[in-house]
């Protein structure tokens, strides 16, 4: 691939944008970063602005989505800030924690980001409410990416049509307009409306815009392609754009994406045959889905493994059959330790602690299982009490934990990533891991109840093969995990089937061309336009 942009040293790019949120972008954008890859291109994922409850830590510790930390695997390439230049983390329907170039600048209503007045710098344009204010650093980490890499492969969020919000997109149509950026919708066909919602979309962009908009994606597709192919060309006869590819539906596919819970490989698990067990029982796992839920990808490590089920549970019951209950990472731990007793699931965690059965709790988690809280940072609740499931007392600090430790637990190497605001103090019970040494690093554990800040440890295939042998255990199940199972690998094989899918069923010439030379020039206009 040659250089592009008329002698500017910027590599090409390319902005995949949907016609919903959840269409399909962030995996179209992985299959292009990962089949350019495999090309010899050396490409990079980008996006502006991202809003999720999962989050990744890069090595230089720095926050971003872990959707772009999925695409820069699929691109081959070690993720960076500049990937993810600010990431929205919310604590409610109408307020986030706002990241920007990977560190938290503060917390702020919908309308404080995306309306009102501030000033000149980043930080203090957030705090004024003037999210189009962060169009200028956004727009130069893209540029550095461009500088370095022959192809940035962008991706939109929600809708580029939401005209509510097209004055401060920073996203979407905006950085494509500031970039010259071509444009692909993506549109999920699974949901019905697809035509309606690809005219709509260009139909709803003012011409400038419109004159970015270069063609569409049909995404999940499910039958025979040549009875969609009369829509397809009365599509292109109404907006002038060619349809660059249908890709068709696949069972069990899906990474990291953004909150929806058919994420990664426990899509995979439960849409496609199960793996029959190694052993003789299988694992029944279930996830306590508190409010707020975030880096619930830490389970799809155990989903899997052959043998191992997983389910999301919110109801005490649900608990009864359970073989491990995991409380998994949440943004609002003290929210989350009421709704548990709301509900009636933290007497049921009790009783099970009781009993002697085995109970894993992930960074907000964990941090519920211990003794006491005090919170003037996240939910400014004071000091709160906790299940007192472990020996353990937490301190909100304003400064967050960004990290991605290596240590050793149940005598075997595991590697995770830290982003809590909460610091534990432990007075009691063992360390989850340790350093080579001997020396506890972090976590808790106290009989059948353990807990650890650190994300991410259970895809450390030795150790979780470990820990699932200690849980059937405990739990009186001949299960045994398979001897071979690599999540590593597993992941790669997903990101090979995602670019399999554009190769194979997208108009890659179209693409590159795209990706090389930008927008053609005199697309037309569809009206009425932006109002």
């Amino acid at each position: 691939m040659s250089r592009n942009s008329g002698g500017t040293g910027l590599g090409g790019g390319l902005l995949i944008a949907g016609t919903t949120s959840d269409a399909g972008k962030s995996v179209v954008t992985a299959g292009i970063c990962r089949w350019l890859a495999r090309r010899g291109v050396k490409v990079a994922p980008f996006k502006g602005q991202n809003m999720s409850l999962n989050s990744f830590v890069t090595r230089e510790g720095a926050e971003i989505g872990r959707a772009q930390a999925m695409q820069a695997q699929a691109a081959r390439v070690e993720p960076t800030a500049l990937m993810n230049p600010v990431l929205l983390k919310p604590g409610s329907d109408r307020s986030s924690q706002v990241v920007l170039m990977g560190k938290p600048v503060g917390e702020l209503s919908a309308r404080g980001f995306f309306g009102g007045s501030g000033g000149s710098s980043p930080g203090k344009a957030l705090h004024g409410g003037r999210q189009e204010a962060l169009l200028g650093p956004v727009l130069a980490c893209l540029e550095e990416l461009r500088s370095t890499y022959d192809a940035v492969i962008c991706e939109g969020a929600g809708s580029p049509a939401e005209i509510n919000l097209r004055r401060t997109d920073i996203v979407n149509m905006g950085i494509a307009r500031a970039a010259r950026l071509p444009v692909v919708v993506v549109g999920d066909i699974d949901r019905g409306g697809v035509f309606a919602s690809f005219f709509g979309t260009t139909a709803l962009l003012s011409p400038e815009d419109q004159a970015l908009v270069a063609g569409y994606l049909v995404n999940k597709f499910r039958g025979d392609v040549s009875l969609l192919e009369p829509g397809l060309d009365m599509l292109r006869g109404l907006t002038g754009r060619a349809t660059l590819g249908v890709l068709p539906f696949r069972h069990g596919l899906g990474i990291d994406e953004e909150d929806g819970l058919r994420v990664s490989l426990r899509g995979a698990v439960r849409e496609s045959v199960v793996a029959p067990p190694y052993g003789a029982d299988v694992l029944r796992i279930a996830v306590c889905a508190v409010p707020l839920m975030s880096n619930f990808t830490d389970v799809d490590a155990l989903a899997a493994e052959p043998g191992v089920v997983v389910r999301f549970v919110d109801r005490p019951e649900e608990l009864a059959d359970a073989d491990l209950v995991i409380v998994p990472g949440t943004r609002g731990t003290v929210r989350a330790l009421a709704w548990l007793r709301e509900r009636g699931l933290a007497d049921a965690l009790a009783l099970r602690a009781a009993e002697g059965r085995p109970v894993l709790g992930i960074c907000g988690g964990y941090q519920i299982l211990g003794e006491r809280i005090d919170d003037e940072v996240e939910s400014r609740a004071g000091e709160v009490a906790g299940l007192g499931l472990l020996p353990v007392r937490v301190r909100f600090e304003r400064e967050k934990t960004l990290a991605r430790p290596v240590g050793v637990a149940l005598g075997e190497r595991v590697e995770g990533y830290e982003i809590h605001h909460g610091v534990a103090d432990v007075r009691g019970g063992d360390a989850f891991v340790m350093d080579p040494e001997g020396r506890a690093l972090d976590g808790c554990r106290a009989g059948s109840v353990q807990g650890t800040h650190w994300h991410g440890a259970l895809e450390s295939d030795a150790f979780r093969r470990r820990f699932l042998t200690e849980v059937a255990r405990t739990a009186g199940r001949r299960f045994v995990p398979a001897p071979d199972t690599s999540f590593g690998a597993l992941r790669e094989e997903q990101l090979d089937l995602l670019a399999d899918l554009v190769e194979e069923h997208a108009d890659t010439a179209a693409l590159l061309r795209l990706i090389e030379e930008g927008a053609p020039a005199g697309l037309p206009f569809i009206p009425p336009g932006a109002p």
